[in-house]
């Protein structure tokens, strides 16, 4: 029996105006999958993720969750995107506990899956600071703990470390994993950085150019923890490359 799928997208079409963004795109992320999305720049990455939070409506075709029409109101969905967004009235520990307890979680769920975020992305120490007190990347961590407090269903996260130097990236994307695996979240990543996409997911999905249609989902098969200097990492970084780079 097959798995059924967490997301569904079908033949989800986006025009502004005379413009044509997204055309016709179907694909389908089962549950505890980890999918990074790659593309040319501009090509509508971040347009799919604003229909999917429904900042924007679609022109045609739908995107279900569980089978529903994705709503952020209706499903346990969580988002990171490139500026750190920490609330800056709360406290590192605060800022990790502001979804739960809107969700009027449990005492002992909250204390418990704060104390996990805190040791998984080294917060510890600076669990009483306040975000203008940290750097970018330690807000960042955050942020992203906030989100993974949740267990989402759907965890978005766009471009999430974007403005961080390599060695803060590597770090990041082996704390994000950990969490991933400790959750068992669904996660849709965007980025540019194909190495990382590689490094991530469990699956590619390799846009074209506008107007945007997946052009390959590529399943990554290679066991964690990833060396990025092993032969078969290094065959999949060149291929998704050179998917993006002749459309």
């Amino acid at each position: 029996m097959r798995e059924e799928a967490k997301v569904k997208v079908r033949n989800l079409t986006k025009s502004f105006g005379e413009l044509l963004v997204l055309d016709d795109i179907s694909f389908d992320i089962k549950k505890g999958d980890f999918v990074c999305i790659v593309g040319p720049t501009g090509c509508g990455k971040t347009t799919f993720l604003n229909l999917l939070v429904k900042l924007i409506e679609p022109t045609s075709g739908e995107i279900l969750i569980d089978g529903e029409p994705a709503d952020p109101k209706k499903h346990n969905m969580a988002f990171v995107f490139q500026e750190p967004s920490a609330y800056p009235w709360l406290t590192v520990e605060e800022n990790i506990q502001y979804g739960l307890k809107i969700k009027k979680m449990p005492k002992n769920v909250i204390a418990e899956r704060t104390e996990e975020i805190l040791d998984v992305l080294g917060l510890r120490d600076v669990r009483k600071t306040y975000p203008h007190q940290l750097s970018a990347s330690l807000e960042q961590r955050v942020v992203i703990g906030r989100a993974f407090a949740l267990h989402p269903d759907l965890l978005l996260m766009d471009e999430p470390y974007a403005q961080m130097d390599i060695k803060m990236r590597y770090y990041l994307e082996d704390q994000v994993i950990k969490l991933w695996q400790r959750t068992g979240s669904t996660v849709l990543f965007i980025t540019h950085n194909i190495e990382e996409a590689i490094y991530l997911s469990e699956k590619c999905l390799i846009l074209s150019n506008k107007p945007t249609t997946v052009k390959e989902e590529k399943t990554i098969d290679l066991p964690r923890p990833r060396d990025i200097a092993l032969p078969e990492f290094i065959a999949l970084r060149e291929y998704v490359t050179n998917q993006i780079k002749w459309w």
